[in-house]
């Protein structure tokens, strides 16, 4: 009856996939709801789960030659407004600051949306000539964005990431910088968060505001939506030139930086829950788990069972992320909770463990239960963990191309849409009407030009015009 019960609370996927979502982000411990709308705060157990994936990401980006730097919370409205094309882009999501206590402040501040002009007034101040090039800066910080329609880690008012900006002597080596962390981000997520991506560029009504052309990697969600789960941006010379960047080339000849930005949030941990989660929770890929190995002492009450459970843990938390529960719940209880965490791996100890001197083993991707003994534990644990990782990673690439159609006009693709939701392959013209059209008659948009490109058909998905490229498209968050 308890395990009943426990999981009831939770409404299927199928039943309703948003409400699902919402009940396992809370039920899970990962966050709780603050007092501003569409705020929340993210728990111990959700951030701990950050911080996993954060050291994963910034290891990667210390190693390419990065450094981290921070920038102030506040941007001047006259500086902002440098960039035209930036501004016009965030306008309708930026928080302002217009009273210092309770006085009126002379210009309004904005609350940090992104911080390329913070960086770029800094590169103004610190770049003078070709020996100061590339600058390679990261920053760990978190953005406002004032957001219509919000939901816990997918689309917040207020979400933590990093941003890098970085300034280089040539286009060319702002375009190879740009692709490097697109390929950076696709690592973190497919071999750190087992969820695989679709690689390509954004289209130009996609792109960042101000940008030159943006990079994405693009994830499918369960039930068949996409989520952008991270960008790189081509600034070109554009924000140099808005704000004098310049610098004497090997010639003594003064020229503009060329710049690149890129990013990833904590909308990653939504993509994973909704990548990988079930019906009972929460399946978190090891390597991000906060928790990789969980005890559950049974039959506790009996002399030597805790003694045991706590020596495992001790030994086993040399080489494993792990926890032990000796609370005075039941054991059905504390099955189906760190099953709702998303706990990799169960351990069970009991009286008869014991005495065969075994543990139980218990996957939470497949339910699979393992007797194994104690000298082949860590071996056994390593080598489960890892096939875990796998299998998440193998599970969401078949759903991936499950969910993926082909379409040579539009009823076919609305066609697929309707009985296959899910990512659509199709031609394009290039032309922003066919984009528009496709959004407004399907609901779909653009997720990218891939890089991969292939030949669904000749003419355009929308208006049978010659094509130009072939389109991923999607319903997305």
């Amino acid at each position: 009856m308890v395990e009943k019960d426990f999981v009831k609370s939770v409404t299927a996927m199928e039943e309703d996939f948003a409400q699902w979502y919402t009940d396992v982000v809370t039920k899970a411990d990962l966050v709780d709801y603050s007092s501003v709308r569409g705020s929340m705060i993210i728990r111990p157990y959700g951030y701990a789960l950050w911080e996993n994936i954060q050291q994963a990401l910034d290891g990667r980006i210390k190693a390419t030659g990065h450094e981290n730097v921070y920038m102030p919370l506040f941007i001047p409205e006259s500086l902002l407004e440098k960039e035209k094309d930036h501004i016009a882009g965030f306008a309708p999501e930026v928080a302002w600051v217009t009273h210092g206590g309770s006085e009126e402040l002379a210009e309004r501040l904005c609350v940090r949306p992104t911080s390329e002009v913070l960086f770029c007034e800094h590169y103004k101040n610190i770049i003078h000539s070709y020996r100061d090039l590339p600058k390679l800066y990261n920053q760990w910080a978190n953005v406002v964005r004032w957001e219509k329609t919000t939901r816990p880690f997918l689309r917040t008012l207020e979400f933590l990431w990093q941003e890098g900006h970085t300034a280089h002597e040539t286009d060319e080596d702002a375009h190879d910088e740009t692709k490097r962390m697109l390929d950076v981000y696709a690592d973190v997520l497919e071999n750190v968060l087992a969820i695989p991506v679709i690689k390509g560029q954004k289209t130009e009504k996609e792109k960042f505001a101000g940008a030159k052309f943006t990079y994405t990697v693009e994830s499918l969600m369960h039930d068949g939506k996409a989520l952008q789960s991270a960008t790189s941006h081509h600034l070109g010379d554009g924000f140099a030139k808005a704000f004098g960047i310049q610098y004497l080339d090997r010639e003594g000849k003064l020229q503009y930086v060329h710049q690149t930005s890129w990013g990833f949030t904590t909308r990653v941990i939504g993509a994973m829950i909704m990548v990988h989660g079930d019906d009972r929770g929460l399946i978190m890929p090891p390597k991000t788990a906060p928790t990789q190995v969980m005890i559950v002492p049974v039959a506790q009450h009996k002399e030597g069972v805790l003694d045991f459970a706590y020596k495992l843990k001790k030994q086993l938390s040399a080489s494993f992320r792990t926890g032990i529960d000796a609370s005075d719940k039941k054991p059905g209880w504390k099955y189906n909770e760190y099953e709702m965490k998303g706990v990799p791996v169960r351990l069970e100890a009991g009286p008869r463990d014991i005495e065969k001197n075994q543990v139980v083993l218990v996957r939470r991707d497949t339910g699979e239960k393992m007797f194994v003994a104690l000298e082949e534990l860590e071996a056994r644990l390593a080598a489960l963990l890892d096939e875990i990782q796998g299998n998440l990673y193998n599970r969401a690439k078949e759903l991936l191309e499950k969910k993926t159609s082909k379409a040579a006009d539009l009823g076919e693709f609305k066609a697929s849409l309707e009985k296959n939701p899910g990512m659509i392959k199709a031609m394009w013209c290039g032309k922003r009407e066919c984009e528009d059209k496709i959004k407004e008659e399907t609901g779909a948009t653009s997720r990218c030009i891939p890089f991969e490109q292939e030949r669904v058909s000749d003419s355009c998905v929308c208006c049978g015009e010659k094509a130009e490229s072939m389109v991923v498209w999607a319903k997305a968050y």
